[in-house]
């Protein structure tokens, strides 16, 4: 009988597949691996990380509603969802449970007979993981922290409690930060990532900024931090806002790679994401009503721009979806539930195109992989920026505009080459040919996607391909091969 239940529990929380497939962390857990700044498992699978910003999850979704949301974002290829463990002090959650009951003391927070705050996340966290995704764990959100509620004692506390309870579950990565500068009380940070990590050594930390920041610029030496992330942010081109202290220069809001280039510079050199891009649909600037909201093709390019230019994965957020909007839940950003709630933006273009990106990464060697320009021959600037990533034997150029490209191919090995162009907003695949030492090429009409060039002699793709579904990606692949 206890396998039949069990068996039905997959059925429903899975569709039925993905409790027999292969989860990541069966490659152990993740690191950096050697002398690249990309993830992998202890194993050396590659990891590539396909994040969704499902912020106040824990606070405004049910049992049924968590369980239907993981469940689609293991369908659209999500291996990650960041979520704000707390956001207030106390939170509280669907059930009206709150987060501390007694403040930063936790010998009594599990009460018999009671579904708490921490209950329930134990519950997502379980669904998560039956559906293959790690949740990245922004601890408290960092305006509470700015404000003075939790000191370096109570972030001891705060931080024993967390990590005794969820060290030994497979599917997490600790997040410290939350949209806050680091150089913000760095002396609570360092205590709640340092007491997290003298109990849990089985799992990566990262640190989420504020936008136009990168963890780097505070945290590049801290001995807890195993990857970088950056927030490029919501702002389109020379929208300031009237910043006082504007950290990047005027005209380079969009440009998400060069924050991939600019943690390149410290000591050691780490992995690095984009752990907050535009949000599909919100306004540009966030807080213009009658502001143009950012669209799938804007969320496409802030993806591949950063990929491409060296991130070891990319995290997607949607307006409606990050603050689970409803009708009768109302939202900040000019999310509205009643015309667009969460689950409705769950069939979105750019929630279900990112897939896209992660086959594409996963179907050519990983670990060889760097950012390129030079291949690039006249290249543009703001929207007409092509931009290059290759290996030792291909080389991929993602092409926003669909302008005219050039593209050098000594790079790559082989004096023949096959070239394919995929569409970024449906991985539908074409063959355009052979070429020889360099290739110029100009997609039809206006559609944003990837040139890819290989060595004739490499088998990653046939002229008959037509969509990398049908190619095995490396996590799946025989590392002994």
């Amino acid at each position: 009988m206890k396998k039949l239940v069990t068996a039905l529990l997959c059925a429903v929380l899975s569709g039925g597949s993905l409790c027999a497939a292969e989860k990541p962390w069966s490659h152990g857990g993740l690191k950096q691996a050697e002398n690249s700044p990309y993830l992998c498992h202890k194993d050396g699978t590659p990891f590539f990380w396909l994040g969704d910003t499902g912020w106040l999850l824990p606070e405004r979704l049910d049992r049924d509603e968590a369980a239907y949301y993981l469940k689609r974002c293991g369908e659209a290829g999500y291996n990650v969802v960041q979520i704000q463990v707390i956001n207030g002090i106390p939170a509280f959650n669907a059930y009206g449970k709150m987060s501390m009951p007694d403040g930063f003391d936790f010998s009594n927070i599990d009460r018999h007979g009671e579904y708490g705050y921490w209950d329930h996340l134990d519950y997502i966290i379980d669904i998560a993981e039956r559906n293959g995704i790690y949740i990245g764990m922004v601890c408290i959100w960092g305006g509470m922290v700015k404000a003075g509620m939790m000191d370096e004692e109570q972030a001891v506390a705060y931080g024993t409690f967390l990590a005794n309870r969820y060290k030994d579950r497979p599917n997490i990565v600790w997040i410290m930060g939350g949209d806050v500068q680091g150089n913000i009380h760095p002396e609570v940070w360092d205590s709640l990532a340092r007491t997290i990590r003298s109990i849990d050594k089985n799992h990566v930390m990262t640190y989420h900024p504020r936008g136009r920041h990168t963890s780097a610029q505070w945290f590049a030496d801290r001995e807890w931090l195993d990857f970088h992330m950056f927030q490029s942010g919501h702002r389109r081109y020379n929208q300031r806002m009237g910043n006082k202290d504007y950290p990047i220069q005027e005209g380079t809001e969009e440009d998400s790679w060069m924050y991939v280039d600019s943690t390149r510079v410290y000591d050691p050199v780490r992995p690095v994401l984009d752990g907050e891009p535009s949000y599909e649909d919100i306004p540009q600037g966030l807080h213009g009503a009658d502001e143009p909201r950012w669209s799938p093709k804007d969320v496409r390019r802030y993806a591949y721009w950063s990929v491409f230019g060296g991130s070891c994965g990319h995290t997607y957020g949607h307006n409606s979806i990050m603050q689970f909007v409803r009708p009768g839940v109302p939202g900040a950003y000019f999310a509205d539930g009643v015309t667009k709630p969460w689950y409705k933006a769950l069939d979105d273009e750019g929630f279900n195109q990112m897939q896209h990106l992660k086959r594409l990464m996963l179907a050519f060697p990983y670990f060889e992989r760097v950012p390129d320009q030079s291949v690039i021959r006249d290249n543009g600037e703001r929207y007409e920026r092509l931009i290059a990533t290759r290996g030792n034997d291909y080389v991929m150029v993602y092409n926003h505009t669909g302008r005219p490209m050039d593209i050098d191919l000594s790079k790559i090995t082989g004096r023949k080459h096959n070239a394919w162009w995929m569409d970024a907003s449906t991985g539908d695949i074409s063959y355009i040919g052979e070429a020889g030492k360099d290739i110029r090429y100009t997609p039809e009409g206006d559609a944003d996607g990837v040139l890819i060039v290989t060595d004739s002699s490499a088998g990653y793709l046939t002229p008959q391909t037509t969509s990398l579904k049908s190619v095995p990606a490396l996590d799946t692949r025989d590392l002994t091969e």
